[in-house]
């Protein structure tokens, strides 16, 4: 049966929901079948809009060819043919196909790798298949699949709405619509426009609020917006500010090329040497000051970088990111799940005291921890109102019964039963729920039997501004019922003291239990009830405040992750501020907080938290002035992470705010790393953020942040080679068309050191793993130069000792007469040389390469290994002696050329031990 729509078939939504589930041959609850799936899968294809097809071999090759760096090449190839030397010329072409090449394979295997991050980053979907749930990627949808969908989902495909809850659909991506649109089940005449087509959802979209089951009727190139896909085919991601930098930095390094060009012309007239040996050498010089393989060095490292974080767990959907982490100054983390390991377990309850009878009211102790099955309810600490303050407490005592009862119900969370006594429940949905199961089952509540008895008639789902979630359920024998569960303060705000059976002293009791609770680092929930027929439909939030009545307290322990209290100190050690931001207590977030080291808590300051309410009475100068001493804020809404996020800006600080919501999607946006939760994450968050963190754990940010840090390190030791091996190159040459000297390179050999001997060296500096102490530097400064002064210092002096090894070399085996071949070949061999010895240099500003550390870098050591192997080539190979003007020099003669060049290495040796001991002895 095809499940393609006919053209005389109504639209989708004209049609009732159950006509739509016949009309795919589907089923409402337990969605498709297997078989079904197979079919419709090789029938319609993969849910996905059409892709630009992978840029051919061949685009790719010619692409190396559209650059300054080969036209020059080319020209001088013309010259060189022009005046004769035809060995020059075919050199010349021979290096500009090896460049090709090398950047042919370079590019392909920078898009492979991203292409691997984007499919880790792909679009998921909760379906119903055989009438199980199934996690799965949006490309798997097909017609007919019944999508499961909950505030903060993504819409992976265009679906008729078969049941709902409250749905509100964010569909501003797709129609325009600036505020999220109330959904409905009921059928639309056929004309209805797109926009209000109420009983539809439709692919990129995202759901705001509520739940719903939608049967799949497009997929593809069939959905709404697939329609529209070639309106943004060919889109890209903007280049990076680094990349502009790099790109203003190498046109400079053109500008100044062409000055040198002309400057070694000029001088060459003036000496009467021959026009055309100093115009292709002039062009050779040129080459070497052209910043060849930065572009494709920056390439690899952003590539190579990303594909550490994703194996560390953090997956980058934004270029921008990698450089910015090594910014980073701020890391502003929410605290469950990410700080702590999100293995919630309830521990205390507290019962209201009888509303005329005063008193603290009880608290209980759950034993147990996880979702072990054992467990016992016993009173702890002191209960006024109880005769017996430390016996056991009877979990069919009416108070106590009432308040497991809301705690099962007011629950989205499954619970399965383990299979033997000593194995845990399974819990299916959030963690906190899922405690609350876990508690209700430890006092013997059969849940199944429970939910049969009360069923669920309707929901008012978590919202985050009211921090409030509510069900009605009809109770056998008794009006309907309404259960409340959220913060305690929220739900208090319900429960006024005009309310039926609340005495004042209660909402004061209830308070300074759930402050307690907090400062022992519980998450505490708060329980009510309302019990009235006039419920049945209609109402909100609003219209219960007044008439609920409180049933307790439930307070949950999330302990600590063990590798957080690490990390926060390698945060602090490398100048970065965790702060944490939860929707917790602030005392409980201050508890765990000082726990982990993110308050600091002396004798000489102590970090304090701050509430939502207390953040909304603050001014804008006031929170800037206290930023610095808050390390907690809790009970904060969206809008006001959004305020935090850029008061922090405001002075000047780096932001990386983490977020799972869909309401956090406008701080991850403004942050300047947004991170996504990837367990607990939204499809809205997720695509708001940069990064997303696979395993929501607060040491991953921390990592990425670390490899960041290496990834702009690595770009800038790059930057270091190049520029260092340029400069000594062209101050070569000026000394000697100044000293009076003959050309001391040949133009092909001043092409093979930049293009040969230069390239197999600088892609692979950038696949330097990490220094080992880049979390003991302080952040990477916004608008930090490329060429620093501490970079500046270190190029003059590795410059002008290879200056100092190679012209000295020259004009002392030039004086004793030697053949210009000679002269050349050896004065070529030194200059490698200090190629080679520099490459070590750059590894490290304050490490010695004494230590090997090129042994860690196999790719770097194999570059080496082939420079060393091609200048071989070049010297005893007899047909590249004639195309290199060389001769092969005897084994012997080696060694003091070998013990010259290394002169610098051991300069730059004396420079870091001088760097290293100014670091011991501090400024």
């Amino acid at each position: 049966m095809s499940t393609r729509p006919e053209s005389t078939e109504r639209p989708w939504h004209a049609c009732e929901a159950g006509e739509a589930v016949q009309r795919l041959a589907s089923d409402a609850s337990r969605g498709l079948t297997a078989a079904q799936v197979r079919e419709r899968l090789a029938e319609h294809g993969p849910n996905a809009l059409p892709e630009a097809p992978p840029r051919p071999l061949w685009r790719t090759l010619a692409h190396q060819f559209k650059s300054p760096l080969i036209y020059i090449l080319f020209v001088a190839a013309v010259l060189a043919v022009a005046l004769g030397h035809h060995g020059d010329a075919a050199v010349i072409l021979a290096v500009v196909v090896v460049n090709a090449l090398v950047g042919t394979f370079q590019e392909g295997r920078a898009e492979r790798s991203m292409a691997a991050l984007r499919r880790l980053a792909a679009l998921h979907a909760r379906v119903a298949r055989d009438g199980h749930e199934v996690l799965l990627e949006a490309r798997e949808l097909v017609p007919g699949d019944l999508l499961l969908l909950a505030a903060g989902d993504a819409v992976g495909a265009d679906a008729r709405l078969v049941e709902l809850a409250q749905l509100q659909v964010a569909e501003a991506a797709l129609t325009g619509e600036s505020v999220p649109v109330v959904k409905a089940l009921a059928a639309l005449p056929e004309a209805t426009g797109l926009a209000d087509r109420h009983d539809m959802v439709y692919a990129g979209t995202f759901i705001a609020a509520g739940r719903a089951r939608a049967v799949v009727v497009a997929t593809g190139t069939h959905t709404e917006v697939g329609r529209i896909a070639g309106l943004t085919a060919g889109a890209q991601e903007p280049k990076t500010p680094l990349e502009h930098r790099i790109e203003r930095f190498g046109r400079w390094l053109v500008g100044a090329a062409l000055g040198l060009f002309a400057l070694v012309v000029a001088l060459g007239l003036w000496r009467n040497l021959p026009l055309a040996e100093v115009l292709m050498v002039a062009i050779s010089q040129m080459v070497s000051m052209v910043p060849e393989g930065l572009p494709v060095a920056m390439t690899i490292a952003l590539a190579v970088g990303m594909q550490r974080m994703a194996t560390r767990g953090a997956i980058i959907r934004r270029l921008s990111a990698v450089e910015t982490l090594g910014s980073t100054t701020v890391i502003c983390s929410d605290k469950t799940g990410t700080l702590t390991k999100n293995e919630m377990t309830a521990v205390a309850l507290w019962l209201p005291p009888a509303s005329d009878a005063g008193g603290t009211g009880r608290e209980i102790a759950v034993s147990g921890i996880g979702y072990a099955p054992q467990g016992e309810f016993t009173a702890a600490g002191r209960a006024a109102d109880r005769a017996d303050p430390d016996g056991p407490e009877d979990p069919e005592d009416p108070a106590l019964a009432t308040l497991l009862q809301a705690a099962a119900l007011c629950n989205d969370a499954e619970l399965l039963p383990p299979n033997d006594e000593r194995a845990g429940w399974t819990v299916i949905g959030d963690p906190t729920e899922g405690a609350l199961l876990v508690l209700a089952a430890k006092a013997g509540i059969d849940l199944a039997a429970l939910r049969r008895a009360a069923p669920r008639e309707a929901e008012w789902p978590f919202d985050a501004d009211n921090k409030l979630m509510a069900t009605r359920h009809a109770l056998p024998g008794a009006p309907r019922r309404v259960y409340l569960k959220g913060a305690p303060e929220s739900v208090l705000r319900l429960c006024s003291e005009d309310a039926p059976a609340v005495h004042p002293a209660v909402g004061q009791a209830a308070l300074a239990a759930a402050e307690a609770m907090a400062a022992r680092a519980l998450r505490v929930l708060a329980f009510a009830m309302v019990d009235d027929e006039a419920l049945a439909s209609g109402a909100t939030f609003d219209t219960l405040a007044g008439r609920a009545r409180l049933l307790g307290l439930v307070g949950e322990i999330d302990p600590p992750r063990d590798e957080v209290k690490v990390a926060v100190a390698e945060c602090r050690a490398a100048g970065i501020r965790p702060v944490m931001v939860t929707g917790d207590h602030k005392l409980t977030g201050l508890a765990i907080a000082r726990q982990l080291g993110i308050a600091r808590h002396d004798a000489e300051v102590s970090d304090r938290a701050v509430d939502g309410s207390e953040l909304e009475r603050m001014g804008e100068a006031e929170l800037r002035e206290d930023l610095p001493h808050i390390a907690v804020f809790a009970r904060v809404h969206p809008a006001q992470k959004l305020r935090i996020v850029e008061a922090l800006q405001a002075r000047g600080e780096v932001v990386a705010m983490t977020g799972d919501g869909v309401n956090d999607a406008p701080a991850l946006a403004r942050a300047d790393v947004g991170v996504a939760m990837g367990i607990t994450g939204t499809e809205v968050a997720k695509s708001a953020a940069k990064i997303v963190i696979t395993d929501d754990n607060f040491a991953t940010i921390v990592g990425a942040v670390e490899q960041g840090r290496v990834v702009y390190g690595n770009l800038k030791k790059v930057i270091l080679f190049l520029f260092a091996t340029s400069v000594d190159e062209v101050v070569v040459l000026l000394l000697a068309l100044l000293g009076g000297y003959p050309l001391p390179l040949a133009a092909v050999q001043i092409l093979w050191i930049n293009i040969v001997t230069e390239g197999t060296l600088t892609v692979n500096l950038v696949m330097d793993p990490p220094d080992g102490d880049e979390m003991q530097r302080t952040p990477v400064p916004r608008d930090d130069p490329l060429v620093d002064r501490t970079m500046l210092g270190r190029v003059l002096l590795m410059a002008a000792m290879a200056v100092a090894a190679t012209f000295g070399w020259f004009a002392w085996r030039a004086g004793q007469g030697v053949a210009l071949d000679q002269l050349r070949t050896e004065t070529f061999t030194v200059l490698a040389m200090c190629q080679w010895f520099n490459v070590l240099n750059c590894q490290s500003a304050t490490r010695s390469a004494l230590r090997l550390g090129v042994l860690q870098n196999r790719w770097l050591l194999g570059g080496l290994a082939l420079s060393v192997l091609l200048h071989g080539v070049v010297l005893y190979a007899p047909p590249m002696n004639a195309l290199f003007h060389t001769v092969p020099l005897a084994p012997a003669a080696l060694l003091p050329l070998v013990a010259l060049a290394s002169s610098v290495l051991w300069a730059e040796e004396l420079r870091k031990v001088v760097a290293r001991a100014r670091r011991r002895n501090g400024p």
